[in-house]
């Protein structure tokens, strides 16, 4: 039986990842008392949603967890995943928050000055809530999925573990974001047959004129731009990233250059037939449109350079190593011996349980700076809250402290409801 709660807090955070421990810190630093509920474990989708040799694609030095900043002996490396997962449970040891792993919350309101918290151990009560769930929630697979033969292996990319785990054969990855690319090396890099589904994906540097680009981006402000200043303004927030990796050191994917040692490369994926998959004819355009990212974001840097008259090493000019001579519109499953097609096609956002009007017509929530229209009700971790780094570890401090700040003001003028003890404990929890 479901355990009976009337637990009453000041602030009740969702999600117990970087972001939820990252507000915790914030309001520990200010006094206020809170809980955390996870639905998993801290870390859970570092965890478990990432494969085996996924590593970051920026500089560890870029971690700067409130409080906690990387606290290793190699800033301009890429830490791995059981890294990452230690770094997260490591920081959450610093501070000791009250934190209720293993619990679903299955519903907000706020039907009038408090919120209504309907969670898998009992009901709690909170005068403010952050959800800092992420937006990476349901992952997105297209319906025509369903017309693939049984006996072809389907997964996504979140599930993706390693090249054994996978039946033997030839393995078709649709999409070229940041996981399809780096699972698509680590396949290539294990010996399989990989064939790639190229999407409009831009590419970056890894590194340009003596310096990661990461390290220049920073330099040159480009991590301090708010969405307001961003000149595609609020449509970053849905692009795809561009796609590097932080593997071996750091280095950049060309896809031409697979090409050249056997992956094979098709356009978008466009049709899937009873024995045979169709593909649009946009190959060329889509690997020229990423080497003009990448090149774009070169002629940025030396615009900077030189205004600053920077003393930096100059850069042989980028080659294409390879064309597409024809583009592959077609491919058999049977003849191409495909036996696994992963799904590297992103995630839907879900907040179908905060039954708060703050969403727009594509779910996604109303806010500023991650303060919601509705008094009390805060959004944190999302990408491109504010800046590039709010979704991720170099920004997500910037965000809390603000949020933080938010809470404290509104916590010292709002009126104690019902009396209870903010710090009781759940029972049977």
């Amino acid at each position: 039986m479901r355990a009976l709660t009337s637990s009453h807090f000041p602030v009740a955070i969702i999600g117990g990842g970087q972001a939820g421990l990252s507000i915790s810190y914030c309001l520990k630093q200010r006094g206020i008392d809170h809980i955390i509920f996870e639905k998993h474990k801290i870390a859970h989708s570092w965890r478990s949603k990432r494969w085996d040799s996924f590593c970051l694609v920026t500089p560890n030095w870029q971690c700067t967890l409130p409080g906690y900043p990387y606290p290793g002996r190699h800033p301009d490396g890429f830490m791995q995943r059981d890294e990452i997962v230690q770094y997260i449970e490591d920081y959450a040891e610093s501070f000791k928050p009250l934190i209720k792993e293993g619990v679903t919350v299955e519903s907000i309101s706020k039907p009038e000055n408090v919120f209504d918290i309907e969670t898998s151990i009992g009901h709690y009560i909170a005068d403010q809530v952050v959800v800092a769930t992420g937006g990476y929630h349901t992952p997105k697979i297209p319906r025509m999925a369903e017309r693939l033969p049984a006996n072809v292996t389907q997964l996504h990319s979140s599930e993706y573990k390693n090249p054994d785990a996978l039946p033997a054969g030839g393995v078709l990855i649709v999409g070229t974001g940041q996981s399809g690319c780096q699972i698509a090396e680590d396949l290539h890099l294990a010996g399989r047959q990989v064939h790639l589904c190229v999407g409009g994906a831009p590419r970056a540097p890894r590194t340009y004129r003596g310096k990661d680009v990461v390290d220049w981006l920073d330099q040159m402000g480009y991590y301090d731009m708010s969405i307001d200043d961003h000149p595609q303004k609020e449509s970053v927030r849905v692009k795809t990233n561009h796609y590097v990796t932080g593997r071996d050191g750091g280095r950049e994917i060309d896809l031409r250059r697979f090409a050249l040692e056997g992956m094979k490369l098709y356009g978008r994926l466009k049709d899937i037939g009873a024995e045979c998959l169709e593909f649009k004819d946009d190959l060329t355009q889509n690997l020229d449109q990423a080497d003009a990212v990448a090149e774009s974001i070169k002629r940025t840097i030396d615009a900077y350079i030189e205004k600053h008259h920077l003393d930096a090493p100059g850069e042989t000019p980028y080659q294409a190593a390879w064309e597409p001579e024809t583009s592959l519109l077609s491919l058999n499953l049977q003849t191409a011996n495909i036996s696994t097609v992963i799904w590297s096609t992103g995630y839907h956002a879900d907040f179908s349980w905060v039954n708060v009007p703050v969403f727009d017509g594509k779910g996604y929530p109303g806010h500023e700076r991650g303060v919601t229209p509705v008094q009390g009700l805060y959004f944190l971790g999302l990408p491109w809250l504010y800046t590039w780094g709010s979704g991720r570890f170099s920004g997500i401090a910037r965000d809390a402290k603000y949020l933080a700040d938010c809470i404290s003001l509104k916590n010292r003028v709002l009126p104690r409801q019902f009396g209870r003890n903010v710090n009781e404990v759940a029972l049977g929890s």
